[in-house]
């Protein structure tokens, strides 16, 4: 898909709607990370999950679900779940993992991207060499905007974190932003924390340590962290502020020792 400015419009909020009417049911189980059975209406009803990670602290029995229904009548799930409540944060949690793609170009198109000021063009699922980015970035004078999107459903004392499960795939990601900052051009990673409840942002290194090794090599070798906070309703998702990311903890281990 290509995306101009010149195709900018004033988009109202939320930038990601959800289908409506979007519809509570109770969460009940998951069962193989693609099925989740929900109580809707008073009938047991299974909606369909896209979100391939652990969901940690987010499939507990009876917490309330948000779901939109597609107009696909070839769909075999009519439900796509797309946040839960969370009563420890005090807020929904968004947890459709295609949502930051689509957040990314609606925000692009709203210009609320202070990274992605002065570029003119998006263009989702790029070819480069032998590896597919979410999205690519251009405009004349200016290098190739090479951006990886991920969805961020994890917050532990009051750092938002990404993964909650091991990621291989996180991990050549980060490597194949790594390759395009050494040719010069530009490298992203646009994490959308779906939940308001987090202060800063930082890997998960007590879940996928390999990740967070490679997030700081990534960080040090020029590749750009951009993970900005999403506030998620029945109506849909908007877009808010640009969380700090947190320092590396063996850093914070020689301040502490400093400090002493």
């Amino acid at each position: 898909m290509l995306v101009t400015k010149t195709a900018k419009t004033a988009l109202a909020r939320p930038f990601v709607p959800f289908a409506q009417p979007c519809r509570d049911a109770v969460f009940v189980r998951r069962e193989k990370r693609f099925l989740v059975l929900t109580c809707m209406d008073g009938k047991e009803t299974w909606i369909h999950s896209n979100n391939t990670g652990s969901m940690l602290g987010l499939t507990r029995s009876g917490s309330t679900v948000l779901a939109s229904k597609s107009d696909n009548p070839k769909r075999k799930l009519a439900w796509t779940q797309e946040a839960v409540f969370c009563e420890a944060a005090g807020c929904y949690v968004g947890v459709n993992t295609s949502l930051p793609n689509r957040m990314l170009v609606q925000a692009f198109l709203a210009g609320a991207l202070d990274f992605a000021e002065g570029y003119t063009t998006l263009r989702t699922e790029v070819q480069r060499r032998t590896s597919r980015f979410d999205a690519m970035l251009s405009a004349d004078n200016r290098p190739a905007l090479w951006v990886e999107c991920k969805n961020v459903t994890m917050v532990e004392d009051e750092t938002a974190m990404f993964p909650d499960a091991a990621s291989e795939r996180g991990r050549k990601h980060l490597e194949e932003l790594m390759d395009v900052v050494e040719t010069g051009e530009r490298a992203a990673m646009f994490y959308l924390v779906q939940r308001t409840d987090g202060r800063c942002f930082g890997p998960a290194d007590c879940i996928d340590p390999a990740y967070a090794a490679l997030f700081w090599k990534a960080l040090t070798k020029g590749v750009e962290i951009y993970p900005y906070v999403a506030f998620v309703s029945p109506e849909g998702v908007l877009l808010g502020d640009l969380l700090p990311v947190t320092c590396h903890r063996e850093e914070n281990a020689v301040r502490g020792a400093d400090s002493n």
